[in-house]
Order: C-alpha cells, then structure tokens, then sequence
C-alpha cells in the first residue's frame, strides 16, 4: 500500500468540502485510479473530480502516472485564457 497526500483548489474543493486528504492506494495505483477512489468516497464528485487536471509531486501529469508513496497530488480545474 501506498500514501498520498491530496490537495484539493477552485471547484473540487467546494463540492468535497476539504483543502486536504490523505488516501492509501494499492501499489502501483495511477492519478486514474485516484480519482476513481474519490469518486467513491465522495461520490457527488464523480464527474468533476475525472475532468480535474492533476499534478504530482507540483509536477503536471497524466490519467496514467504512477504514484509513489508520500506522494503529494493536487487537482485544478482546467482553464483557459485569451
């Protein structure tokens, strides 16, 4: 098992209801996997939390990046600019 440390900003902290949670994941769980376990624990954030551009370790990152332990995962919601 592994722990990571999630940070949560704009949107996807209003609907979980925390800036922070700490999750443990199996080994080799992926930013995908992650956000099907929010899903879970929150499920109000189902189809936000897929659409959330994730960073690891302050690092953008894919769907299928693997975690590590103590990892640090924060979602932002995509935006655009003119």
């Amino acid at each position: 098992m592994i722990t990571v440390n999630i940070l949560f900003f704009s949107t996807i902290r209003a609907i979980i209801g925390q800036k922070k949670l700490t999750l443990e994941l199996p080994n080799d769980s992926t930013i995908r996997d992650l956000k099907g376990e929010i899903a879970s624990k929150f499920p109000h954030s189902d189809q936000v939390i897929q659409t959330m551009l994730a960073s690891v370790n302050r690092v953008f990152s894919s769907d299928d990046t693997l975690l590590e332990d103590q990892a640090e995962i924060a979602f932002f919601p995509f935006v655009s600019g003119g």
